[in-house]
């Protein structure tokens, strides 16, 4: 065997060698207890990147580990391969979706099996097969016939360059399309909704189960669903039958209402606005419709608004208000209407100032109200109107209410139950627990993408596909020119079909589904990935799921969680699913961030300068010869700071790649590429490689150790070595501390090179555990290193070794003696003596006498188990 580490010699044939062994495959019918470990599946771009990398290395580490510990393991892969991004590249080359698609599938699954991933591949799916989406489209009707899909009129972001309905996270700060860059406008469109509303509640609760989630990630999903409990307030509107209805947490400021805003869209914007306001509020409604959602409630944008000329009474005070409408007010929020209370409101101040509206402060800090009488018999009006509170700003605390009527003097909480109940008793409000949250918005107004199976009947209405006429396929004789909406409604023979119910002609849905919606349960197919004849089988899903492990990017933490979350509990209800949660444990791993350098002189994407472009020694614009700022950034193209797998692979090897990936930094956090790091751990390998074949061309004899009668060099080295066990386990196995674990490693590797008992089976032991627990990090060398030792069979097969307690315990220990502070001599002691047993042994030793003999000790300080010092004069 070559005594140098070659990875090119070894890595190609270990991966033959498991394929052809079969070491990937879920175990069927097995009795051992099930782990689950999921990557989210990526989108089949066709180019495998270095967070790619880190993501399916970590969820490998996790899977190898589980399987040497006794578990049977599901560690399947497939691809996100819906949406846009395919539909785009595909116009831009001239090509069908499904072709430019596939050929990336084929292209990334080659890489992905150069990393030596242990995967089961005969799991593997993509959402854009008809096998996959025949059962998203099955699962939608799952929805309609539960009443959670539902179409209606909604206010939507609209690319007019994609031509179709984008999400608000696709939409950046100012405004415009991520995707193509376009200013987004908003439209009033008939969209698909799923009613995950309905589920808010129990999303929201059901986060307490989730105890191995991140507590950020846990969060930002209760940010999102966004409980809180008000009140629903309803306000005439003068000279109307017509009524505005509002929704605040804040019904102790309704005292305060200086004016009512409307969102443009609101149905009865057109309604109260008078004649003589109709021009200016129309160009002011087609001014805001170009604006997002973003622009539109960005706290750092002034805030812009028109008054309709109509009013409303407040039924608190009797008084007339007037209507406005505003942009920061959007229709499918609360409803879609706001009491404007500017002395209590920090949004409602500013616009108010603006606009010169009244502010009147309803609400006041109890120490600024201290000396009034302000006792329910003396709340007059009268009084009331005494009582001045001069603010430069929104007091927006809880406090005392006052100019409050007969609720004058109550504190802020027991006013808001006061004035709920009073609403009630009034029958213009009520009490209202209201979410954040929106329904989903599923429509989408291109082509490649899983079909909605409904078809609109002129008679029968909205009729589903029965199950027999699944999957819809998406037609393929289509022009794709990213123009002029969805080439679906183009195609005349695709869309008018016979009603299901009544055979009258018909016309299929074009709208094609949001690609989360195939992310949210693609989880639950692995488990029976080629089941032709079900969704799944539900005794296959409910058997391996939860996922007990998934891996992923932060950047999923709301959307894809949040909605895999609910389609868990739309399938449980359907009878289909015996859990509640779909992930027990979660890990977001940080991004991979490369060296790059930035002109802070110059925006946008300009401002990035390769770094293979810059003299580190003196950093300076190419262009411009101004300095750079040295900096590392996530990797993109964009910042030339990319680093490509395949490059660092050919020249290190898979195993050298997972290391420093694993290595570098705690899995959550951020990842700084390295080329001095990478090196680093290419030379831990070597070391490793060495250090087993030096022994294995030593012939040693692997006879069984007597543990009773140990030499101490072998005491010692079996104490690195079970220390090393019980070290790198808890790691793994507490939180994916990977790169404390490698450390470990690398502790008993040097405990192992400088060993005095290489002849002794406890070396034997040492080099063997080493290349173990070495296995899951670096798989090829481990399996090379193995058979080198004399075994037949594939380490990944082998128990992951497990520590004695004992060893773990010292017999002796090195104790440090100081005279006066210095140290002079180390003995050794036994490993239990108290402190009085350790100043004996440390006055008896010989090497202490010559210090100590005629001399008065004035002081002796003894540190057990480290060091006795003797004062002396």
């Amino acid at each position: 065997m070559d005594s140098r580490y070659n990875p090119a010699d070894i890595e190609e044939k270990w991966q033959q060698t498991w394929a052809e062994l079969g070491l990937d495959k879920t175990p069927a019918n097995s009795h051992k207890p099930k782990f689950y470990a999921l990557s989210m599946f990526p989108y089949p771009s066709g180019s495998l990147h270095m967070g790619h990398v880190r993501n399916y290395t970590i969820t490998d580490v996790i899977a190898r580990l589980k399987r040497m510990q006794g578990y049977k393991v599901l560690h399947p892969m497939g691809w996100d391969a819906f949406g846009l991004p395919a539909e785009n590249a595909a116009i831009d080359r001239g090509v069908p979706p499904a072709q430019w698609t596939y050929q990336n599938i084929a292209q990334m699954r080659q890489q992905l099996q150069r990393l030596g991933l242990s995967i089961d591949w005969e799991s593997e799916l993509a959402t854009c097969s008809p096998d996959y989406y025949k059962w998203t489209q099955w699962i939608f009707l799952q929805f309609w016939q539960a009443g959670l899909a539902y179409q209606k009129e909604a206010a939507v972001n609209w690319d007019p360059i994609d031509q179709t309905v984008i999400a608000n996270e696709q939409v950046d700060n100012e405004g415009r399309s991520w995707r193509s860059g376009a200013k987004v406008e908003r439209k009033l469109l008939r969209q698909w909704f799923l009613k995950i509303t309905d589920y808010a509640e129990e999303l929201l609760n059901d986060l307490d189960k989730l105890t191995g989630w991140p507590e950020r990630v846990k969060l930002m999903q209760a940010n999102w669903i966004g409980k809180s409990t008000g009140a629903y307030l309803e306000f005439p509107v003068v000279g109307m039958d017509e009524k505005i209805a509002v929704y605040t947490t804040r019904p102790d400021t309704v005292y305060g209402v200086s004016y009512l805003v409307l969102a443009p869209e609101h149905p009865l914007t057109q309604v109260v606005t008078t004649p003589e306001q109709k021009t200016a509020v129309a160009a002011f409604i087609q001014e805001v419709s170009q604006q997002s959602e973003l622009e539109r409630t960005a706290e750092d944008k002034p805030k812009r608004g028109i008054p309709t000329g109509g009013k409303v009474f407040n039924p608190f005070t009797g008084e007339e208000v007037p209507i406005w409408i505003a942009d920061y007010v959007l229709y499918e929020y609360g409803t879609g209407a706001v009491m404007g209370v500017p002395a209590h409101d920090v949004r409602d101040f500013k616009f108010a100032r603006v606009y010169n509206l009244p502010i009147e402060f309803v609400i006041a800090a109890p120490e600024d109200v201290a000396d009034f009488d302000l006792t329910p018999t003396s709340a007059t009006d009268e009084i009331t109107k005494l009582i001045k509170i001069e603010y430069n700003e929104a007091y927006t605390e809880p406090g005392i209410l006052i100019n409050s009527g007969s609720f004058t003097g109550m504190s802020s909480p027991d006013a808001k139950a006061a004035i709920i109940k009073y609403a009630e008793k009034q029958n213009f409000g009520k009490l209202r627990i209201q979410y954040r949250l929106r329904d989903w918005l599923i429509s989408r107004q291109r082509y490649w993408g899983a079909p909605i199976p409904v078809i609109h009947c002129p008679n029968c209405g909205i009729v589903p596909v029965p199950d027999e006429d699944l999957p819809v396929k998406l037609p393929e004789e289509v022009e794709l020119t990213g123009r002029g909406g969805s080439p679906l409604t183009q195609l005349e023979s695709w869309v008018n079909v016979p009603c299901p119910t009544c055979g009258t002609p018909a016309k299929r849905e074009t709208d094609t589904m949001d690609t989360f919606i195939d992310s949210s349960w693609y989880f639950l197919r692995y488990p029976d990935a080629q089941n032709e004849q079900q969704v799944f089988d539900p005794a296959k899903t409910n058997e391996w799921m939860p996922v007990d492990q998934y891996v992923g990017g932060i950047e999923h933490a709301i959307l894809h969680l949040l909605y895999s979350r609910f389609f868990t509990k739309v399938l449980r209800d359907r009878g289909l699913l015996n859990f509640d949660e779909p992930f027990q444990r979660l890990l977001t791993q940080g991004m991979v961030q490369g060296l790059t350098y930035m002109n802070p002189n110059k925006g946008g994407k300009d401002k990035w300068v390769p770094s293979n472009l810059v003299n580190a020694a003196d950093p300076r614009d190419p262009q411009t010869g101004e300095p750079l700022q040295r900096l590392y950034a996530t990797m993109s193209k964009s910042k030339g700071n990319g680093v490509a797998p395949e490059d660092v692979i050919s020249k290190y090897g898979v195993d050298t790649a997972r290391m420093f990936i694993l290595f570098k930094a705690p899995p959550e956090k951020d990842l700084e590429w390295d080329e001095a790091d990478v090196e680093g751990q290419f030379r831990f390998l070597n070391r490793v490689w060495r250090l087993v074949s030096d022994y294995a061309a030593a012939g040693v004899s692997r006879k069984k150790a007597d543990i009773a009668n140990l030499s101490k060099p072998e005491k010692e080295l079996r104490r690195a070595i079970h220390t090393a066990i019980q070290a790198v386990t808890e790691d793994l196995e507490d939180e994916y501390q990977f790169n404390t674990a490698v450390s470990e490693l690398m502790k008993l590797s040097n405990a192992l090179t400088d060993a005095d008992c290489k002849n002794s089976p406890i070396y034997a032991e040492g080099i063997q555990t080493l290349v173990m627990m070495l296995a899951p990090f670096a798989p090829h060398i481990a399996d090379e290193l193995w058979q080198l030792l004399g075994n037949t069979n594939s380490i990944h097969t082998q128990t992951w070794p497990s520590f004695d307690p004992a060893a773990l315990v010292a017999d002796e220990i090195t104790l440090i003696i100081q005279i006066n502070g210095k140290k002079r001599a180390d003995i050794e002691v036994p490993a239990q003596a108290d402190k009085a047993e350790l100043e004996k042994y440390a006055r008896e030793s010989e090497l202490v006498q010559r210090y100590i003999e005629g001399k008065e000790i004035k002081k002796v300080i003894v540190v057990p188990g480290r060091l006795v010092n003797f004062v002396v004069v």
